[in-house]
């Protein structure tokens, strides 16, 4: 299955078909819309701004260490402060995590190897 895109080019348009899984389109916006919570990091109280899919990747990693979303953001922020002197975006930080975790998550179920949890 595939879906024919129109591509501009110089010498007149051109169609290319590219495959796109169905699942990717037919998801629910809700996973997309930011949702707010107030989180805890190392003690101090603050609010993180994250769309609602990785809040559930967040809870699926959580789960994986068996420790709190709380407990697993602070350890995120704890290394990252003690390696590389702290994030501008953490935010954005915390989307590479779950989009790293996913990816590893992938990559173990292609090759049969036990599932490995990521950390930072």
């Amino acid at each position: 299955m595939g879906r024919l895109l129109r591509q501009e080019s110089t010498g007149g348009r051109l169609l290319q078909r590219v495959r796109i899984d169905p699942v990717i389109l037919d998801f629910g916006m809700t996973l997309a819309k930011p949702l707010s919570r107030s989180v805890r990091l190392n003690g101090f109280a603050t609010c993180l701004r994250l769309e609602e899919v990785y809040w559930d990747v967040l809870s699926d990693i959580s789960r994986s260490n068996e420790c709190s979303i709380n407990a697993l953001l602070s350890y995120i922020d704890r290394e990252i402060h003690l390696r590389h002197g702290g994030v501008k975006n953490f935010s954005g930080l915390i989307r590479v995590v779950c989009v790293m975790h996913l990816l590893k998550a992938a990559r173990a179920s292609h090759s049969a190897a036990p599932r490995q949890v990521f950390m930072v």
